[in-house]
């Protein structure tokens, strides 16, 4: 078990790893091709990526409740505006400044969980909730100076993605995730397609193609090695390394765009995931007290 729960922890550093490097290389792009066509032209693989794996694993569609389609189309939707918001925050500010903004997202989704699902919620990690939103504002410093409109286009991706997230929790267990990932990838793939229709279309450079190549590639590769680190060792183990994307935010915002944050930006990012890993720590015991009390005698 120790061995698994270590290849998840790697697993999971690396698939947040390529998660962050497709951003930077999204990043780049940004100042060759507009938004949408990026979206449209690194959908199109993306989708046929996905499209492939569902039609392996076809005989599972048979027998699937119509009420989760329903939230397949709101969970699809709700990505395509997660990756509008995310986009337009991620070409006009610092990487690492919007990566620390997007850690908060456990602990929205907690929040959110006990308000609309009813999930149960302790003082305890309500309290870690609140000084993780606080840990927030001091990044984004409302008020100051920094504070853009791209700050709040960062808080609405995290918005979007909580919507998100919490629809996956309303899936039910019979729904492939492959087919989950195939609708979100359409669902962004069309509302690119949709937007670039304001654009105008731009022919990408030898170069424009190797950032978008490479955004394809390693978006792929995250979602398949996030996905084997939840298979191969415990969740709750490997989540917290879920983290190390800031890690690696930082690395690349310093390297490829001369980026590097602010103390204040430091103190907000150590808050978000120090409030972030302790409400994982408290919901994994909480799963294993249920757990405890629902066996048998």
């Amino acid at each position: 078990m120790k061995d698994d729960n270590f290849r998840a922890a790697l697993f999971m550093m690396l698939g947040t790893g390529a998660y962050t490097i497709n951003d930077v290389f999204l990043k780049l792009l940004a100042a060759e091709l507009p938004m949408f066509q990026i979206l449209f032209l690194r959908g199109v693989t993306v989708t046929v990526f996905f499209g492939l794996m569902l039609w392996r694993v076809r005989a599972q569609l048979a027998g699937l409740v119509r009420r989760d389609f329903g939230l397949v189309a709101l969970r699809s939707l709700s990505e395509a505006a997660a990756a509008f918001f995310f986009l337009t925050a991620l070409f006009n500010m610092p990487i690492a400044n919007l990566t620390a903004i997007l850690q908060v997202i456990p602990l929205t989704v907690a929040l959110a969980a006990f308000l609309f699902l009813r999930e149960p919620l302790g003082w305890r990690r309500m309290s870690a909730i609140l000084i993780g939103f606080c840990g927030v504002l001091v990044i984004i410093r409302p008020g100051a100076e920094g504070f853009t409109l791209y700050s709040i286009s960062a808080l609405m991706a995290v918005a979007m993605i909580t919507v998100r997230d919490l629809t996956t929790r309303m899936l039910g267990r019979s729904m492939p995730s492959v087919l989950v990932a195939f609708a979100a990838s359409c669902g962004v793939t069309v509302f690119g397609g949709l937007g670039s229709v304001t654009e105008i279309w731009v022919m990408p450079s030898a170069l424009g193609w190797v950032w978008l190549m490479g955004a394809t590639g390693f978006i792929i590769a995250g979602y398949i090695l996030v996905i084997l680190a939840m298979r191969v060792g415990e969740l709750t183990f490997a989540a917290p390394f879920r983290y190390a994307a800031l890690l690696f935010a930082l690395v690349a915002g310093w390297l490829v765009f001369d980026e590097w944050p602010d103390t204040l930006t430091f103190v907000g990012s150590a808050v978000i995931v120090a409030t972030g890993v302790y409400t994982l720590y408290r919901e994994h015991r909480m799963q294993r007290a249920l757990h405890h009390h629902a066996r048998p005698d």
